[in-house]
């Protein structure tokens, strides 16, 4: 089966600027280096938004993508408001799963939460990427790769 890449919003997609409100409201909102790129190499897969996005449903994450043309790459996005449960809560994988109606095994998490993305996704059963552009010098079990740059990332995948 074909594998579907889940992707962290904030940070992994588009920079979070940390200001009030849902991000398709911000003044400014703009892609993570590389993130467009890396998109547009991986256009041959299911591509996902997995994101806590406190104060935005899905339908205001998508809003935000839009803002910078990011949209057009994800077939689903999961918000945590929508799905009732945050990451690192198993639930909002074991949610996301249910609703693509896959083995968690031909997944793959991206994201640059060691803690709320990479580990809770590894507990769930999926592959894990952890996206780490500050190249945090520490050790990182849970993660079956880490990148410091979107430009690897469907290098990376390929190997998984």
């Amino acid at each position: 089966m074909a594998k579907i890449l889940l992707f962290d919003w904030g940070n992994t997609i588009m920079v979070d600027f940390k200001l009030p409100g849902p991000m398709f409201t911000w003044e400014r909102v703009a892609w993570v280096k590389g993130a467009e790129d890396a998109l547009k190499a991986l256009a041959g897969y299911t591509c996902c938004i997995a994101t806590n996005a406190g104060e935005s449903d899905s339908e205001d994450v998508k809003k935000g993508l839009a803002r910078v043309g990011a949209d057009t790459y994800f077939t689903f996005i999961f918000s945590s408001w929508d799905i009732g449960f945050e990451k690192p809560d198993p639930r909002f994988f074991r949610f996301i799963i249910e609703k693509l109606r896959t083995d968690p095994a031909n997944c793959i998490m991206i994201g640059d939460n060691y803690e709320k993305d990479i580990i809770a996704a590894k507990t769930a059963g999926m592959k894990t990427i952890l996206f780490n552009p500050s190249d945090r010098r520490e050790h990182f079990p849970h993660a079956d790769s880490v990148i410091q740059g979107m430009d690897q990332l469907s290098v990376i995948i390929e190997k998984l």
